[in-house]
């Protein structure tokens, strides 16, 4: 027979148990009527309440695993990246290049679809530009690294190279519309 609402929702684990006082027993009955054919529809309904009941506790069940498969992959995802901050970390806690305190020149590029800039003498501005260095980001910040820990980073995680110029582009293609000699 059909469970009561309370009844389908503690089988389906959305509420929990709780005593209530005890009620007297219904002293009204229903009535019965003279054809057999009136009470077969009542059964009917009865079963198809029970079946709705069914399939919303299946839809309930399968949301909930749902919810709980997202929430692994989501945990997932976090460890990973933790995991992936943790080995850059480690790569460029010796290998970072020292920037001096009176560096006057300024290396601008694009990173993240803002320009950014950091700050690099003249040596290190050179290297730069022909590829023998390149800028990592760690932390929020922009490392100097050598060309070859900064592939490394880009090993460990594809969006830590802020700066890696390629050495053997065509002419063409670092090529950005403005002319060499125009003063801003």
């Amino acid at each position: 027979m059909s469970d009561s609402l309370r009844d389908q929702l503690l089988k389906a684990g959305l509420v929990s148990k709780r005593v209530d006082k005890p009620r007297k027993p219904d002293t009204h009955k229903p009535v019965k009527h003279a054809q057999s054919g009136a009470a077969h529809p009542q059964k009917k309904k009865s079963e198809s309440d029970f079946d709705l009941a069914r399939a919303y506790a299946i839809r309930a069940q399968a949301e909930k695993a749902e919810r709980v498969q997202a929430e692994r992959e989501a945990q997932r995802q976090a460890q990973e990246r933790r995991e992936r901050k943790r080995r850059l970390h480690e790569l460029l806690s010796g290998t970072a290049l020292s920037i001096p305190d009176d560096a006057e020149h300024v290396r601008h590029f694009e990173h993240m679809g803002k320009i950014r800039r950091i700050h690099v003498d003249a040596e290190q501005l050179a290297g730069l530009n022909k590829g023998d260095l390149g800028v990592v980001v760690q932390g929020g910040r922009f490392v100097l690294v050598t060309r070859e820990t900064a592939l490394k980073a880009g090993g460990i995680s594809p969006d830590a190279i802020a700066l890696l110029v390629d050495p053997n582009a065509a002419p063409e293609a670092a090529d950005d519309g403005v002319p060499d000699d125009l003063m801003w």
